[in-house]
């Protein structure tokens, strides 16, 4: 009778991040050359660090089954690669029907920029931009264009700023960096935010909410 094949014993967890430390170089020096035509140094950033955490989790995986893939750096950094073009990520694969997703985009041949920062004579490209808004009720809508001017005044000329951002679409990182804050505190201060605009826009008393 056979003997059981005993499963491969796996390092600890330090032993497995000292040796991926080893062949780290390599993968981010790849990742740079893949990603070299995304202009965009956060978009390479990004890239590069999803391909890094799919080696990682890759890397781990294969130590599990009793592999050891520091003895081929180059063909597990191409794998990670071709992953992260396809949309592939650490925690899922990209929606390819969001608008914000670079695979859509991709695919369907089309880009998402920001609005211009700079106002023109007919207000701020926000303004603009929720003049054709089609969807709303027109009385929801006028009371907005009404409303949110207003309520950005009773902000700081810095929390002006970080809302106008969060309204143009701007993401949590970019906010983070211009403002020279936290990933936590721009999420703590979108709640924020919206609490104040909630109590802002409230019927009757605002101390009510």
């Amino acid at each position: 009778m056979p003997r059981p094949v005993r499963p491969a014993r796996v390092p600890p967890i330090e032993v497995l991040h000292a040796r991926f430390l080893l062949i780290l170089p390599r993968i981010e020096l790849h990742g740079r050359v893949c990603f070299r035509h995304l202009r965009c140094p956060h978009r390479q950033q990004d890239a590069v660090q999803e391909m890094v955490a799919l080696c990682w989790k890759w890397f781990v995986r294969l130590a599990e089954r009793g592999r050891d893939a520091t003895r081929f750096p180059s063909a597990l950094a191409t794998f990670a690669a071709r992953a992260v073009r396809s949309g592939r990520r650490v925690c899922g694969q990209e929606k390819a029907k969001d608008a914000l997703s670079p695979l859509a985009q991709q695919r369907q041949g089309f880009a998402v920029g920001k609005l211009p920062a700079c106002s023109t004579l007919n207000g701020s490209p926000l303004e603009e931009a929720l003049r054709d808004n089609t969807r709303s009720p027109v009385d929801d809508q006028v009371a907005f264009r009404l409303d949110f001017p207003a309520w950005l005044l009773t902000l700081a000329r810095r929390d002006r700023r970080l809302v106008e951002g969060m309204a143009l679409g701007h993401r949590t990182l970019d906010l983070a960096r211009k403002f020279r804050l936290s990933a936590g505190r721009v999420s703590q201060l979108r709640r924020e935010f919206k609490r104040d605009w909630d109590r802002f826009t409230a019927p009757g008393d605002p101390a009510a909410l």
